[in-house]
């Protein structure tokens, strides 16, 4: 049970965070922090949070005594947000994120927390949708889906495990990586997919006769492209931050299609068949392991 907890960023992450947690009756009083004051606000009236801090002074007494602190903010506002709340952070608080990137958001908390560093247990969701903001919030995301845990050496395991264990409340699967090798896997499987579907999307709007095109876009493109839906800011702040890992996916990935060209335009259709039904098998046999992984009563791994 947390007594307190503090929410920066009150949209579908940490809104839907608050809700889990209220609907397993883990925590008894939350307060969202957010830059839109109209989104804090918006979270007070659903009923996601119980307090709103919007003004200085507010956000500090708001610090004071949590139990927790959930960073829920695109990556890039890591460093500020943690410089602000230093000052008022008691000893017992556990500071934790949401970050899509953790290399980053790990140097970031470093520079800040110098030698409190071991309050702040960095962590990744693996759950979300292409919609936005408090109203996107729901109970029920995290239910079943992963949970990366990027513990420092400088954390005790008392620290991880209450963030662990508020995930845990939430119905995710815990699973463990280091930094460095979160963001090269998600780079893969993630950030370039974001990537190729804003660069889809962006490519057909610019086209003279985009009208057309869009009218006939069915539901494999909507499919395709879903996630391009999401917040440009936060895919902005993630790209730059997992630059290295991402062009490096990035030039495989074009390697990759330059291939295809050659055998399209060399008529090479076993070499096309060949490709397509190895994408074909992989993702069957994905979708089997995402399913069974699914399942009821999931255990936590040491991945």
């Amino acid at each position: 049970m947390l007594n307190k907890l503090v929410i920066y960023g009150v949209g579908l992450i940490g809104g839907s965070f608050a809700r889990a947690l209220k609907a397993a009756g883990a925590v008894r009083h939350v307060v969202g922090i957010d830059r839109s004051e109209a989104s804090v606000r918006r979270a007070l009236e659903l009923g996601i949070i119980d307090e709103a801090a919007t003004e200085p002074e507010s956000e500090a007494a708001a610090i004071r005594g949590a139990d927790l602190v959930v960073l829920a903010t695109p990556v890039a506002q890591t460093g500020r947000i943690l410089q602000g709340l230093l000052p008022h952070l008691d000893a017992h608080t556990i500071v934790t994120d949401c970050g899509s990137t953790k290399a980053d958001v790990v140097a970031a908390a470093r520079a800040v927390l110098g030698g409190r560093i071991g309050q702040f247990v960095p962590g990744h969701p693996i759950a979300g949708r292409e919609t936005n903001g408090p109203d996107a919030a729901i109970a029920d995301l995290y239910i079943g889906k992963k949970f990366v845990v990027t513990a420092l050496a400088e954390n005790a395991p008392e620290a991880v495990e209450r963030v662990t264990g508020a995930w845990r409340a939430c119905g995710a699967i815990i699973h463990r990586l280091a930094p460095e090798e979160h963001d090269k896997v998600f780079a893969s499987v993630s950030h370039l997919p974001h990537l190729l579907a804003y660069a889809l999307v962006d490519d057909i709007a610019g086209k003279p006769h985009a009208g057309l095109l869009f009218q006939y876009a069915a539901s494999g493109f909507r499919d395709f492209t879903r996630i391009a839906g999401s917040s440009p800011e936060m895919w902005r702040d993630i790209s730059l931050a997992n630059q290295a890992a991402l062009l490096a996916e990035l030039d495989a990935y074009m390697a990759q299609l330059v291939h295809l060209r050659e055998r399209l335009a060399a008529g090479d259709g076993a070499t096309l068949e060949a490709v397509y039904g190895n994408a074909q098998r992989a993702r069957r046999q994905w979708i089997e392991t995402i399913e069974a992984a699914e399942a009821p009563a999931p255990k936590d791994t040491a991945e």
